[in-house]
């Protein structure tokens, strides 16, 4: 079990948690920049799920008004509006957390600071349930693209969406700004055709074509003539979750290059003023065209054709829109690692996730998260329906407690100008809060209340963790002076099985190790393991390597327990002596001769770890590859 050996406070959260530990290496500034996001690589990395979001928030709130028919499709870009007040509203906020909090972390940071501990971690809660769905719902979404052009596929999906996990994975573990520049292209192309969507839709007098369109039923209302505020509401929730993301750049700015966090406020407005663009202008066409969403086909897909005509400039738009949903699991990939290495410096994940690569990468949450996504792909099915319920709850959560947090945290230091931004602060969390409820409210039969149920499971795994980081800080004295350390008599173990270079190098070995020596096999009665145990001693006198060979009898045939016993009697009668076991081993010069080894040293190793106290160390004797 390795321990962080950091001094902790009293109850056992290592102070200045944020500060990435002193390895003892000192690398240039500009070979760890080589490995950070510039701000164009940053909108690449990090933008990528609320881009996407554009080709399912409009249709989002589109299907919901039309149960209202055609006169409740006229509220679309109202209720847009609305959605692009409320990012602008976020964007501005966001920039205010990465200036106050530029070591990352996003809600968690803020709440962690400004409204305690317990809340903090409700945060921290709800953008890894966010951002785990961000991945399943991204792959599941652009792979749904792919099977409606190619319906063929579609029994394979599954498989399919495993495929583009393993891909987003691979690239990400290469670092994030590998992740930047493999995702730059497609994310450019999509941004560049629906902007070209929008402008040319301007220009229309009417649609160009309605081809996708033709033959497929159409999901409008009839009868309705008024349309009410829980309609709007429902829309409004819907529309939403266009807004999933926005809190990425902030959650990752240590991923920026010096200086990071003017570099993090740069992304952040750039894709704020992208998305509310995109936004606004694929309603404005939705209402210039009178699009009705039919079954089967995207209203994005639908604006393709009636601003651009059936032609190769569709089929761009369609595959720009697959690849870049398919991609967009790359934010989580970016954002979520940083965010779960600053929990692991709190103690409340495992330390593991705390570990950076030589590039800058987090692997242990790029893994972990790429399979508890991969289980979410396989238990939906490859369904996107599924999941999406379930999506857009959790950030809403966590941005409200970024803008309760902010608004504590100008009170509390008050700078120049601090009244007008604890009011953005105030007037964003009512919004976002409202938004929260509606969210949950309108989606929580269609499962929402599993995020509900989720959130406080996630909480006390939190603690539960913290609590046992927190004794053994306490068993280990961390953050105490010890006693001076004081010489005691040494007792080194070492397990033979017959007389090679490889125990007399382990011999050798304990020697140097310990006061004392103490050679052990283990025999057992039978009648060709007696002669080839007398054999040994035979040669073992011998040989007089000056080290006692003591015979361990065994007559169920097991290696590790008679050795752990007989340690274990050994400590019993030196209690003052610090008992060693020295497990020689040999390492084959290819990975495949592993197979070939029986493993005795694992063996014994395990019982002596699970059974006594004692040090156990493993001395390998490399085979060179001139060995055959």
């Amino acid at each position: 079990m390795a321990i962080d050996m950091r001094k902790t406070t009293a109850a056992g959260q290592a102070p200045g948690a944020e500060e990435p530990p002193d390895t003892g290496v000192r690398m240039p500034p500009e070979a760890g920049d080589r490995h950070r996001l510039t701000a164009l690589q940053g909108l690449a990395a990090l933008s990528l799920d609320a881009m996407a979001s554009v080709a399912y928030g409009p249709e989002s709130i589109v299907l919901v008004l039309a149960a209202a028919g055609a006169y409740g499709l006229g509220f679309t870009l109202p209720v847009t509006l609305a959605i692009a007040a409320l990012l602008a509203v976020l964007v501005a906020s966001y920039r205010q957390v990465i200036a106050a909090f530029p070591d990352g972390g996003g809600s968690y940071a803020v709440a962690k600071k400004h409204l305690g501990r317990r809340t903090s971690l409700v945060a921290a809660a709800s953008l890894i349930l966010d951002y785990v769905l961000n991945v399943a719902v991204s792959v599941t979404a652009g792979v749904a693209a792919l099977t409606s052009a190619f319906p063929e596929l579609y029994g394979e999906r599954v498989w399919i969406c495993l495929g583009v996990l393993v891909l987003v994975t691979a690239v990400n573990l290469r670092g994030v700004v590998d992740s930047a520049k493999a995702f730059l292209v497609p994310t450019a192309v999509f941004v560049g055709s629906i902007l070209a969507m929008v402008v040319v839709g301007l220009f229309r007098d009417g649609p160009v074509s309605t081809a996708s369109a033709a033959g497929h039923a159409s999901a409008l209302g009839e009868g309705a003539t008024t349309v009410g505020a829980l309609l709007l509401l429902k829309a409004f929730a819907a529309g939403c979750s266009a807004l999933t993301g926005v809190e990425a750049v902030a959650n990752a700015v240590p991923s920026f290059r010096a200086p990071a966090a003017r570099r993090a406020q740069r992304t952040e407005v750039a894709l704020g003023a992208l998305l509310g663009v995109m936004l606004i202008g694929l309603s404005v066409l939705i209402g210039r065209f009178h699009l009705q969403p039919v079954e089967g086909v995207t209203v994005l897909a639908q604006l393709a054709d009636a601003s651009f005509g059936h032609n190769a400039a569709f089929y761009v738009v369609q595959f720009a829109t697959m690849v870049l949903l398919a991609l967009a699991a790359n934010t989580s990939f970016a954002g979520l690692p940083v965010l779960m290495s600053l929990l692991a410096r709190d103690n409340y994940l495992p330390h593991v996730f705390a570990l950076k690569a030589d590039r800058q990468v987090h692997r242990h949450g790029v893994v972990w998260l790429a399979f508890v996504s991969g289980a979410l792909l396989v238990f939906s099915g490859g369904d996107t329906n599924t999941l999406v319920p379930l999506f857009a709850i959790g950030v809403f959560v966590g941005f409200t407690i970024c803008q309760v947090g902010m608004v504590r945290h100008w009170f509390g230091e008050r700078p120049k100008g601090w009244q007008a931004k604890a009011a953005l602060n105030g007037f964003g969390a009512l919004l976002t809060g409202v938004s929260a409820i509606v969210v949950t409210a309108t989606k929580f039969t269609e499962g929402a209340w599993l995020i509900v149920l989720a959130l406080p499971l996630i909480v006390l795994a939190f603690e539960k963790i913290h609590r046992a980081y927190g004794q053994i800080g306490e068993r280990l004295e961390l953050g105490r002076i010890p006693q001076a350390p004081q010489r005691s008599r040494s007792l080194v173990v070492v397990p033979v099985s017959g007389l090679s270079r490889l125990t007399c190098q382990a011999l050798a070995a304990a020697r140097s190790l310990g006061d004392e020596v103490l050679a052990v096999t283990v025999t057992h009665s039978g009648p060709e393991d007696r002669q080839a145990a007398e054999a040994l001693c035979r040669d073992w006198e011998l040989w007089k390597p000056g080290v006692e060979l003591i015979e361990v009898s065994s007559d169920t045939r097991s290696l590790g327990r008679p050795v752990s016993a007989y340690v274990r009697e050994l400590m019993q009668a030196h209690p003052d002596a610090q008992v060693t076991v020295l497990i020689p081993e040999t390492e084959p010069a290819h990975l495949w001769q592993r197979m070939l080894q029986n493993q005795r040293g694992s063996v014994v190793a395990h019982a002596v770890r699970r059974d006594t106290d004692a040090v156990i160390c493993r001395l390998r004797f490399r085979i060179t590859s001139d060995v055959r």
